[in-house]
């Protein structure tokens, strides 16, 4: 796996998603996320084709982060199956990467 990855779920609701984002970047899980929506998804779950409004959630992060990452979502997300899909980051700016790996150190100080 790459060092760094970006990491994607959706929810139903913007609130929602800047919870998810919000406490993903408190715990120092990603260094970042980032909301798009709303969003139309269309796929099909329990034998049925659903068209939903959602909002997309995209974390960056280091792969030492990711299964805690990964976890995090799984708790806080209230989806039974939540979608997390995973893409690797194999290039970037020196500075942004260092930052990125930075703020996701669980050794570094917290805020406040």
């Amino acid at each position: 796996m790459a060092d760094f990855l970006a990491v994607l779920t959706t929810t139903d609701a913007e609130d929602k998603a800047r919870n998810l984002a919000a406490t993903a970047v408190e715990k120092r899980l990603a260094a970042c996320a980032q909301i798009d929506g709303p969003v139309t998804s269309v796929y099909r779950w329990e034998g049925r084709v659903a068209t939903e409004t959602e909002w997309r959630v995209l974390y960056k992060t280091t792969a030492a982060r990711y299964d805690e990452l990964a976890a995090h979502i799984k708790s806080v997300h209230d989806y039974d199956t939540p979608e997390i899909v995973v893409t690797p980051i194999t290039g970037g700016s020196d500075e942004y990467l260092s930052w990125l790996r930075s703020e996701t150190n669980t050794r570094a100080p917290s805020p406040g």
